[in-house]
């Protein structure tokens, strides 16, 4: 490099003519690889072949010996400039002939000068000789000393350290950008911090993305200019952006649909025609339309150009999943034993994205007869845009048996609900619903017949909801209903907050919390349903103590409670990339009174589990101990399942 350079280019690297001129000749060979199709999970293929790659040939392979030294202030970035060369990580592999040779060191020339650029390094040099000839001659004599294999030798001076001096972003016909584009400060270029090329791209990104979001959808940088003062060790920046037209929303178009109404799509994407063009809004549409689960990829492609009337007209291009999908799964635990659900689903019935499910699970397997186990069926329908893109219709019926050693329930429920969507993040959802049951327990047999109108808000935005970092999630339920049978009325009332805390940037130490009460207005606990009543303990509550095990007794047995109060805490430490660790705190009781009364102390469980993570979510093992066992706890209790506890 020379000790004063001028570089005003849309790259970093502009190589001599020379090279250039055999970059282009020799270009690059591509070869073309049968995919391998089969299912893994954990590293085990299930079905199908492993198909290797398989090797490729080199014609005339040339071999050589490879030896970098780094001198200077960039001493410490050996390693990175290791990593860098092509030269050094392929040795093993020789290229094709002497011209490929030159050509491999031709790249690791512009690939070592960028990641000396990329820590502010511009007044560093390269120096890489084949057999003892510098690279620019062997380039021009197309001739390599006959040493085989060839001595590679790739020489590295760093130079100094460059910060940034004057920094400007103008438009490319020099009127005022909109906003407050033209800041430096936002987009991470602050004079005198290290000049890093790295900053200087992702600004550029950053820059467009910013008169974007203006309503300039054809924004882009029309030139970077750079200039390097090796006196005062200065780079100053000058980015010429050209945001192109504002622009609407235009046309909007669907193509790749088979079964799916075009209209449908296109309505439930909700991209406002007419209105200023905003990415945000592409977004959602992008999301909306991948919520669904009726497609397996969603693309928002945008024009090239604008409408003489400054439109952009926008293509939604889908490609429609199979439409019959089956799926299974199991927990286990000490204290309940073994479950299984699997589910039939029927994607995009009538074209418009219904779905019908039919489901089944069975639980407590191995803890109780076969006639005294959990099972439950249900047949659900979802219609969504029922009543315009934000609102869908849900309806289904079910039947089960609950048998935890406090009671015995067959219920039949029907339902049918109105869900909206008021934001990305809240939704909410009110219906009616009738439940019959025949239930017994302490209180001796009782049959129900419940209708009601059920009703709930919920707010979340975790990052990830198998296994979130980082947000909320709140649930508030309420349903008054009458007893038909019995001539009662009560309600029901329920909340229930998560949050989640990261404690670094890498999301490796996450701190989580959760907090839940509920409460039953209305008759003695005994002209409740005991389905409907508050039950504590096992997984999902209080863990280390028995399924549904934690409440107000009578006569030594469990009769649930009119209200509760649980909370519980984690500490969620990821050690590697697949394997973590949690420690945990649940404490919580159910009560005779309608409102927590702590009549009753605290059940407290104490644990520790292990995370194993899957690219469906985290596979968890907990292990935890009550603090204070009644009739029928363990001394401790084993949980496995997918996803976090909460």
């Amino acid at each position: 490099m020379p000790s004063n350079r001028v570089a005003k280019s849309k790259g970093w690297i502009v190589p001599p003519p020379a090279v250039a001129f055999v970059c282009a000749l020799l270009g690059t060979s591509v070869f073309q690889v049968e995919k391998a199709y089969s299912f893994e999970i954990f590293g085990f293929t299930l079905f199908g072949e492993k198909k290797e790659e398989p090797s490729v040939s080199v014609p005339d392979p040339l071999p050589y010996t490879a030896t970098m030294t780094v001198t200077g202030d960039g001493s410490e970035l050996e390693e990175g400039l290791q990593s860098a060369s092509e030269l050094v990580s392929n040795q093993d592999q020789p290229p094709s002939g002497e011209a490929g040779l030159i050509a491999r060191a031709i790249t690791d020339f512009e690939r070592l000068v960028g990641r000396l650029y990329l820590d502010g390094y511009y007044g560093g040099t390269v120096d890489i000789r084949l057999g003892g000839v510098p690279l620019q001659q062997a380039l021009e004599s197309g001739d390599i000393p006959d040493t085989r294999p060839v001595p590679v030798t790739i020489a590295v001076a760093a130079g100094p350290v460059f910060s940034f001096g004057d920094i400007r972003i103008v438009s490319s016909d020099g009127k005022p950008l909109p906003g407050n584009v033209s800041d430096a400060s936002r987009y991470n270029l602050k004079p005198g911090e290290t000049a890093g090329s790295g900053k200087i791209l992702a600004a550029e990104k950053e820059v467009v993305s910013a008169l974007r979001a203006l309503g300039y959808p054809l924004a882009r940088i029309d030139e970077r200019e750079i200039v390097a003062d090796h006196k005062t060790r200065k780079i100053d920046v000058t980015l010429r952006a050209d945001p192109g037209r504002e622009a609407a929303f235009g046309t909007v178009s669907v193509e790749g649909t088979e079964r799916t109404d075009p209209e449908f799509v296109r309505t439930y994407s909700i991209i406002p025609t007419g209105r200023r063009y905003d990415p945000e809004a592409l977004r959602t549409a992008e999301k909306r339309l991948n919520d669904l689960g009726i497609f397996s990829s969603v693309r928002l492609v945008e024009g090239d150009t604008l409408t003489p009337d400054g439109m952009l007209p926008i293509t939604i291009q889908v490609l429609e999943r199979k439409r019959n999908v089956i799926g299974v799964g199991a927990n286990w635990s000490s204290s309940e034993g073994f479950g299984v659900e699997s589910y039939w689903r029927r994607r995009n019935l009538f074209g418009k994205g219904e779905t019908l499910s039919i489901e089944g699970s069975v639980g407590r397997l191995g803890e109780e007869s076969l006639t005294e186990l959990e099972y439950a069926a249900r047949i659900a329908f979802e219609k969504p845009g029922a009543f315009g893109p934000m609102t869908k219709f849900t309806t289904s019926l079910g039947a089960k048996q609950e048998h935890p050693d406090a009671y015995r329930s067959r219920s039949i429920t029907a339902d049918a609900f109105l869900v909206h969507e008021f934001s990305e993040t809240l939704t909410g959802r009110v219906g009616a619903e009738a439940f019959f049951a025949d239930e017994q327990d302490v209180f001796g047999d009782h049959d129900y017949f419940l209708v009601g109108i059920p009703a709930d808000l919920h707010f979340d935005n975790r990052d990830d909801k198998l296994n979130p970092t980082r947000g909320v999630n709140a649930i508030l339920f309420g349903e008054p209903a009458y007893d038909i049978r019995n001539s009662q009325a009560m309600v029901f009332l329920q909340g229930d907050v998560s949050t989640y805390a990261a404690l670094d940037d890498a999301s490796r130490f996450v701190l989580a919390g959760r907090a839940a009460t509920g409460s039953i207005l209305g008759p003695s606990l005994e002209d409740i349903p005991a389905s409907r009543r508050y039950f504590l303990g096992g997984g999902g509550t209080i863990r280390g103590y028995a399924y549904r095990n934690v409440g107000p007794r009578l006569n030594g047995e469990v009769t649930g409670g009119r209200s509760f109060v649980l909370v519980s805490g984690e500490v969620r430490v990821r050690v590697t990339e697949t394997i973590g660790l949690a420690a945990f705190a649940d404490a919580g009781n159910a009560f005779d009174a309608m409102y927590p009364d702590f009549s009753e102390p605290l059940k407290v469980g104490l644990g520790a589990g292990v995370r194993y993570f899957t690219p469906v979510g985290p596979l968890r093992v907990d292990v935890a101990v009550p603090l204070s066992p009644d009739k029928d706890d363990p001394s401790f209790a084993v949980y496995i399942g997918l996803s976090q506890a909460f």
